[in-house]
């Protein structure tokens, strides 16, 4: 889609993140999300088919990734004694979003898949709403986990007229919202700010007057500097999307709300 029309600026906007199909119906972000499972999947396979007491760079490296999973995300956030069976759901969801957040600063690939609400709005409604909620009730039974989500104790029971309406609204469907939203604001946002300053850079270069084609290279180095803090942003909503779905795990097997 050009965004140079009849020599005036045309802003990016959200029409900029629906691609036309690549075949059929299949669209980038669909190749990319599969693409991505291949990546994780090749990663872990080939750093652990040969593992060493003293590690290789590549084994190393997989295993930092698994142990921040395991020890900085699901152990501190689900509690020492129920963390273990979580680990490879918080580890698949935490590379998994780092995977096709970081696509988004890839050449020639350059678009988070995330930035597309379906994709974490499904990750998020479908496998981390459903676990939380059957790991509660595997553990305190429906009544219990129910009690134990919507009536905390020690509050004057007039109060639960106001509280227990909020607590549902919250715990079944607010929270899987929430948490697909954070992402892909983010991702969202941090791709439209790159689209800016790289699109607003080549428009300054070939079709400003002269005295203001020396500001396209000022648009393009804070094109480079806000990758940099894409980047950023992009390993930390990996880690805030696990850290969040471990928390809701570990509240719902919590015995106190």
């Amino acid at each position: 889609m050009p965004l140079l029309a009849q020599g005036e600026f045309q802003p990016p906007g959200v029409r900029d993140f629906f691609l036309p199909p690549i075949f059929g119906s299949v669209t980038k972000p669909m190749v990319l999300v599969v693409l991505s499972v291949i990546i994780i999947l090749a990663f872990f396979l080939l750093a652990t088919r040969n593992l060493k007491i003293v590690p290789s760079k590549f084994q190393f490296a997989a295993e930092s990734v698994y142990d921040f999973s395991r020890n900085s995300i699901a152990r501190e956030q689900i509690g020492a004694k129920d963390f273990k069976p979580y680990i490879p759901l918080i580890l698949t969801l935490f590379t998994f979003t780092l995977v096709n957040n970081i696509f988004g600063i890839i050449p020639i690939i350059q678009f988070p898949t995330f930035s597309h609400i379906g994709f974490p709005l499904a990750l998020s409604v479908l496998v981390v709403y459903p676990v939380y909620h059957i790991a509660g009730i595997r553990r305190h039974g429906i009544g219990g986990y129910l009690k134990n989500q919507l009536f905390p104790p020690g509050i004057p029971k007039p109060i639960y007229l106001l509280l227990t309406p909020i607590e549902i609204f919250t715990k079944f469907f607010m929270n899987p919202i929430t948490l697909a939203i954070r992402v892909f604001a983010a991702m969202f946002a941090g791709h439209l700010i790159l689209l800016v300053f790289t699109m607003g850079g080549e428009y300054l270069l070939l079709e400003a007057s002269a005295w203001l084609k020396p500001a396209s290279i000022v648009a393009w180095l804070f094109a480079i500097a806000m990758t940099f803090l894409e980047a950023f942003v992009q390993v930390i909503q990996a880690y805030i999307f696990a850290l969040l779905s471990a928390g809701y795990i570990g509240a719902a097997l919590a015995a106190d709300h």
